[in-house]
């Protein structure tokens, strides 16, 4: 990712995404740990949200997943701090990944809730951002999973629960 200052006037960013439709083909073959270690080590792309928010993946394990985020100004709201809904994007993809942690080859997820709390504000100076998703609960149908963002001081900044609806993926 690439953030210049261009003399008179705005800043740009420039990324760039692979085709998302070629790594969603391989989520039914995969179980969700295998899917998402294949991921974070290169051997299938990250989906396009995450380059486009900068959402670094940092280890996956079953039940849980840490995400981190490098707060920067394309972050920003208009009162210069952090958008929620970044942070929120960022909670919403810890619950669901820890929840495709635990899924065999052929099961899918969608949330069906996000019950978001923010606590402090996150800014360029917080420093890296680290987001851990976590498993609370999972059954046949559903599974609930938390997730927390922490700074570098391990201070809470955010916190969420989710529900997920789990269902077979059909080709």
């Amino acid at each position: 990712m690439e953030q210049t200052q261009i003399p008179g006037a705005g800043r740009t960013r420039t990324h760039t995404w692979s085709d998302p439709l070629a790594s969603a083909a391989a989520v039914p073959t995969r179980s969700g740990l295998d899917f998402l270690r294949a991921m974070g080590e290169g051997g299938i792309a990250l989906p396009p949200v995450m380059s486009t928010l900068a959402i670094e993946p940092v280890e996956v394990e079953e039940g849980r997943i840490v995400f981190a985020l490098q707060p920067a100004e394309f972050h920003y709201n208009p009162i210069g701090t952090v958008h929620g809904g970044v942070l929120a994007t960022l909670l919403d993809s810890a619950t669901g990944c820890a929840v495709h942690s635990t899924l065999p080859a052929g099961t899918g997820y969608t949330s069906l809730d996000l019950s978001t709390r923010f606590l402090r504000p996150a800014t360029v100076a917080s420093g890296r951002l680290t987001c851990t998703g976590t498993v609370v609960s999972r059954g046949t149908r559903t599974a609930m999973a938390e997730a927390r963002i922490t700074d570098p001081r391990d201070r809470l900044l955010a916190h969420a629960t989710s529900t997920c609806l789990l269902f077979p993926l059909t080709g």
